[in-house]
C-alpha cells in the first residue's frame, strides 16, 4: 500500500463508514453478504468527486488487509479501458477526438455543441455488452480462470469511473455486465451524490433510481 502523499488523509466520514460496513459484509461468516441474490452480487459505494484520494487510500488498505487473509482482489481502471479503446481507434479518427478537445476549450465555439458532436461520435465505441462491458466482462473472466473455485474470497473493485462520463450511465454499465461476472462480488465506486437511493453521476446528471445493488454507506 502506498502510504505516500499521493493519498493524503486517512478515510473519514461516509467513505470511512462506508468500507467499515463494506469490509464487514464481504467477511462476514458464510461468504460475502453484500447482496441478498447470489447471482447478482453488486455494491455500489457513493462518494464525493472532491475526495477522490481519500477513496483510493480506502480501496489500497482493504485490499492489502484482504491479501493478508488470502483474499484475491481486483482494482480494475475503467480510465484505463476507455483509454485503451480509444488508442485502438484509426488514427483519423483519434484527430478527430483531439480537434474536438481544442474546439472545447476555445472561448469563440460553444463548448455544449462540441461535446455533444463528442459524444455521437466516440458513444458507439463504449455503450452496449460489446463496449466497455465487454471489457469488463472479458476481465473477470480473465480473473476467475486464474483463481478457479475462489469466489466467495474474491472481490472486484470497478475504479475510476468518472471515466464515463459523458458517454454511459453507471446503471447501465451495470445492466450490460449482469450474468457476466461468475457470481464475483462486483463493487462499483461510484463518484456522485445519493439522495433518497436516487444517485446523480458526479452530481452532472440527473439523479437515477435504476440501481438494484446495495449502495454503501
Amino acid at each position: 500500500m502506498n502510504d505516500g502523499p499521493l493519498y493524503g488523509a486517512p478515510p473519514s466520514g461516509d467513505v470511512h463508514d462506508a468500507f467499515v460496513a463494506l469490509r464487514r459484509d464481504l467477511l462476514a461468516e458464510g461468504g460475502p453478504r453484500i447482496s441478498t441474490m447470489r447471482n447478482h452480487r453488486f455494491a455500489i459505494v457513493v462518494y464525493p468527486p472532491e475526495r477522490e484520494f481519500e477513496l483510493r487510500r480506502a480501496v489500497a488498505t482493504l485490499c492489502e488487509e484482504l491479501g493478508q487473509k488470502r483474499w484475491n482482489t481486483l482494482d480494475l481502471s475503467l480510465q484505463r479501458l476507455v483509454l485503451e479503446r480509444i488508442r485502438a481507434m484509426p488514427e483519423e479518427q483519434r484527430e478527430f477526438v483531439r480537434q474536438c478537445e481544442v474546439d472545447f476549450h476555445e472561448e469563440d465555439r460553444d463548448p455544449e455543441r462540441a461535446l455533444e458532436y463528442l459524444k455521437e461520435q466516440l458513444m458507439p465505441l463504449f455503450e452496449g455488452v460489446h463496449g466497455v462491458a465487454g471489457d469488463i466482462a472479458a476481465a473477470l473472466d480473465a480473473f476467475v480462470k486464474a483463481h478457479p473455485h475462489e469466489q466467495d474470497r474474491s472481490v472486484v473493485f470497478l475504479s475510476h469511473v468518472a471515466s464515463l462520463y459523458p458517454f454511459l450511465r453507471a446503471s447501465t454499465l451495470l445492466k450490460h455486465i449482469a450474468g457476466r461476472t461468475h457470481h464475483l462480488p462486483v463493487v462499483l465506486l461510484y463518484p456522485g451524490t445519493q439522495r433518497d437511493r436516487a444517485l446523480s453521476f458526479l452530481g452532472e446528471l440527473a439523479a437515477d433510481r435504476d440501481y438494484r445493488p446495495r449502495i454503501y454507506p
